[in-house]
């Protein structure tokens, strides 16, 4: 299952130094590549890593091209992490091979609905009324499609995926196991110590090459739609909730909660287990921390953070016992500064 050096070039780009004939068994951590293996430096602080490295070959920056070519093969790229990445999806297509339509006699397909060719339905799926599926892609075992729900051309959706009434999921997704489209928003109107609920009209709407996490979950909006645009990644166990708006090209890393009728802009990234409250805003571009808790809209492009630094327990009790101070210490300093300003004036 090797291929040669010089046929991920041939296929990807990039300038070869060193032998093409180079069998690359596998892609390999720098770490414990053999030589048989292929990885890659994808930025020069990480040059000390070339001459220890037993890797039989790797993908290097230009500035890297000398020091990767005196220990043996090497292809210069100048983006060596985004070559890897194409690397990636060239070696599984190269060593997966294209599964063959088919719909398992276990699914559930309703007459109504419209399925486009080649499109594939595992064991147990269910397709309601009046959804459609494009051309091309694979659903799997135990999937449920509402009625009216859609995907599009070349998706694929893992095991037990659930998308809900009118829900629309656009071309080339990915959905990974578990994740749930159109679930309940969580709205209650309280009367009398009870909670009535409150219908979710709206549906979600995903764009095109977006990728979801395992357990993801993202919520139907209340009267308007939930909005996720094009290239969004989701990482795993995100909650999403009714009435978001994200914007193309973001990504999120794992177990983020976003709080209902927030909108965030496009290209912004948010770290694991940030939390956005709700009815807030985010620029394009903006960053945010892991672990951060956004409580203010972010009108301009940035990085913010907002954690509070670990610390044994009895030093954060005493911290968190100071910052319970400093509003009375603020007005303090402000009474000070006032009586200051006093005497000045006095004595001038």
């Amino acid at each position: 299952m090797s291929r040669p050096l010089g046929a991920i070039v041939d296929a990807l780009g990039g300038q070869l130094v060193g032998n093409p004939s180079l069998e690359i068994l596998r892609l390999a951590p720098l770490a414990t590549a053999t030589s048989c293996e292929l990885s890659f430096v994808a930025q020069a602080r990480y040059a000390s890593q070339i001459a220890t490295t037993a890797a039989g070959a790797l993908i290097v920056p230009p500035a890297l091209q000398e020091a990767a070519a005196a220990r043996g093969a090497c292809v210069v790229s100048e983006d060596p992490y985004l070559y890897f990445a194409r690397l990636t999806q060239w070696w599984r297509a190269q060593h997966e091979p294209a599964e063959l339509a088919s719909i398992h006699p276990s699914a559930h397909i309703d007459p109504s609905a419209v399925i486009g060719e080649g499109v594939s339905i595992g064991a147990g799926a269910v397709v309601g009324p009046g959804a459609h599926i494009g051309a091309g892609t694979r659903i799997g075992p135990h999937c449920v499609l509402a009625r009216g729900a859609s995907v599009g051309a070349g998706s694929l959706l893992y095991a037990r995926v659930s998308i809900g009434e009118r829900c629309a999921v656009g071309a080339r997704a990915i959905l990974h196991p578990g994740v749930v489209i159109g679930a309940d928003g969580f709205g209650f109107a309280p009367h009398r110590g009870e909670w009535v609920k409150i219908e979710q009209l709206g549906a979600v709407r995903i764009g095109d090459d977006v990728e979801i996490g395992a357990n993801t979950c993202i919520d139907r909006g209340a009267l308007d739609d939930t909005v996720i645009g094009n290239g969004v990644k989701l990482d795993n166990l995100i909650q999403i909730g009714h009435n978001v708006r994200i914007g193309d090209h973001t990504a999120m890393a794992g177990c983020v909660g976003v709080a209902g009728t927030a909108v965030i802009g496009a290209h912004c990234s948010v770290g694991g287990g940030a939390i956005i409250l709700g009815h807030l805003s985010l620029a394009d571009r903006v960053n945010i921390s892991a672990a951060t808790v956004v409580t203010r809209s972010i009108h301009q492009p940035g990085l913010y953070t907002g954690m509070f630094p670990i610390d044994d327990n009895a030093a954060w009790e005493k911290n968190a016992a100071s910052l319970k101070q400093l509003n009375r210490l603020r007005e303090r300093v402000r009474a000070l500064e006032q009586r200051n300003d006093t005497d000045k004036n006095r004595t001038s």
